[in-house]
């Protein structure tokens, strides 16, 4: 890295300063191009059932070298999300870790590489990935230190979007069953506890989540057959 330091200030307000989880992960990614001055940078996100996934990438190669990692099933980014780690790659062609990956990343002109792990204390988020053409652009010290420094604030921000997302699919669940249990306390003539009953009995009946049942009841009037 070049000999200026980050403005953590800036970067949080614009870290902060977006709306949703897509909109942050797509911040995050093209914050840390910029300040770690890489070619291309990219998010991989670690969704339950320990699948992962580019949810956002400066250029297209980057979904490229994020789907061989996942076809060859390791990797740097993989591997720091395990590990709690950053990685540093200094030339593909030359790494010998990871070699069925770096070979395939070599190909598509990406000579260097830092991962970096997201996590909080609830547990890993995902990777931030940044890449270079060049071999030995990143340092060891100086940008795996500010990676991981970034990182910390990233993650902070990014599970601050999650958790505003969860809530909101939670309040929507909760109006849409609300929803569902006046339409049949109309219909049957029953009272709120009794409609939730019937929402739960076809949730359990039709192997359907609670929310499936109470859209369908919301949207066509109508009980799933």
């Amino acid at each position: 890295m070049s000999g200026r330091t980050m403005d953590f200030g800036h970067l949080l307000r614009e870290l902060h300063g977006q709306d949703g989880v897509e909109a942050t992960v797509e911040m995050i990614a093209e914050l840390a191009r910029r300040e770690l001055e890489a070619d291309y940078a990219g998010v991989m996100l670690l969704h339950r059932g320990g699948t992962v996934e580019t949810a956002a990438a400066t250029d297209p190669v980057v979904e490229r070298a994020d789907t061989e990692q996942i076809a060859v099933g390791e990797g740097p980014c993989l591997e720091a999300i395990a590990k709690e780690a950053v990685f540093v790659i200094g030339d593909t062609v030359t790494e010998p870790r990871w070699s069925p990956w770096c070979e395939r990343v070599a190909a598509l002109g990406i000579r260097s590489v830092l991962s970096v792990r997201l996590f909080t204390a609830r547990g890993p988020l995902g990777c931030l990935n940044l890449y270079s053409g060049r071999p030995h652009r990143f340092s060891h010290d100086g940008d795996a230190a500010y990676g991981t420094l970034f990182a910390g604030h990233a993650s902070v921000a990014l599970a601050t979007e999650k958790t505003k997302s969860e809530l909101r699919d939670a309040m929507d669940g909760r109006h849409v069953i609300g929803i569902a249990q006046g339409i049949l306390m109309e219909r049957f003539t029953i009272d709120k506890d009794q409609a939730f009953s019937v929402l739960r009995r076809y949730s359990q009946d039709h192997n359907m989540k609670l929310r499936a049942v109470a859209t369908t009841v919301a949207t066509t009037g109508q009980l799933p057959d």
